[in-house]
Parts: structure tokens; sequence; C-alpha cells
């Protein structure tokens, strides 16, 4: 496994509309192995294969929700020792999905993105959506999601279509987001 880089707005890859997965072989299995090593290294919960430069529709997700049931974990990081909720890993991953049958009732989450670092906004899309995908193997699976799984899956089937979460921003917002993104890479 190896941690890959991830490409960050403005980058016109990021743009590309994403080709369907046709071989499922031990390189999709490598790559998606670095898509989740690169994805908890960055502290993301979800990332698509463009993002790491492979134009392909395959994402990965891992939720990493809090267990309320399970004892914190104690981790020393740079000498100091810390205290951090133990979390459930959940990875997912979806080859190929499409969106089916999305919900006429919205969701608002607070979205953010490994390649717009430090931009967080509002985004409203769908609360549930069905969703049809291929797993490694190439079985095909349907599943009805909601909630922020629905959320995550709709953010990251965007970059397959070349779009960012700031796309659905007013155009002063989005402006304002690539300048503040802008400044912090000159800094």
């Amino acid at each position: 496994m190896a941690i890959r880089e991830i490409l960050e707005a403005p980058d016109p890859r990021l743009k590309i509309v994403s080709k369907p997965v046709e071989t499922f072989d031990a390189d999709l299995k490598t790559l998606v192995d670095d898509m989740f090593e690169t994805m908890y290294a960055a502290h993301g919960i979800g990332l698509a294969a463009i993002q790491v430069g492979e134009p392909i529709r395959l994402l990965v997700i891992d939720l990493q929700e809090e267990d309320p049931d399970a004892e914190p974990v104690e981790c020393e990081h740079d000498g100091t020792k810390h205290t951090h909720p133990a979390i459930i890993n959940d990875p997912r991953v979806f080859v190929n999905p499409e969106i089916l049958d999305p919900s006429e009732e919205q969701g608002t989450y607070q979205e953010g993105c490994l390649s717009v670092p430090d931009i967080f906004a509002d985004v409203e899309r769908p609360a549930r959506c069905r969703v049809k995908y291929q797993d490694l193997g190439g079985n095909s699976h349907e599943e009805e999601i909601s909630g922020m799984l629905a959320t995550v899956i709709q953010h990251e089937m965007d970059h397959l279509n070349g779009i960012l979460f700031i796309d659905h921003l007013s155009r002063l917002k989005r402006s304002m987001a690539l300048k503040k993104l802008a400044k912090a890479r000159a800094a």
C-alpha cells in the first residue's frame, strides 16, 4: 500500500469525467488499498479515484463513526499523550456507482473536501437515494442509503463527473472559497 498525492483545486484533472471500470484485477485492488491508506492519512471519510489522478469510476468511503460502547483509545503523538474515542471502521468500495431515485426530501450538511483543503460550506443534497454499484469482484449490488452516507456518496460521485462541492455554491461563495485556498497556498 502507498499514500498517493491528492489533487487539489484548481487542478484541471479534477474536472475530468471518469470512465467506467472494465477490469476487476489485482491492479484495481491495489488502487483501492492505496486510496484507503491515502484517505485515512489525510483524515478523510471519502475519496474518488480521480482525486489521486485515476480517472475511473471508483470511490471509497469510511465514515469512521465513534463507538459509544467502547473504551477511549490512548495514543502518543510527538511525545504527547492523547485520548481519542474508539472508532468503528466500515470501509466501503463502490465501483461504477450510479444514483437511482434520489429523494425529493433534502438534507444539508457542512461539507469539506480533501481536494479543497480547509474550505467548508453547507451543501443541500437529496436526503436519501438508491445506489447501484459493483464490488471489487465485479458483482452488482443495489442499496438504499440515507443520512451522512447518502451525502458522502453523492459528494464523491460528483468527483466522478468532474464536479467539486464548491460548484454547488453561489458564484460569490465559490469565488471566496477559491481565493481563500489560493491565499493559504501562498502562505
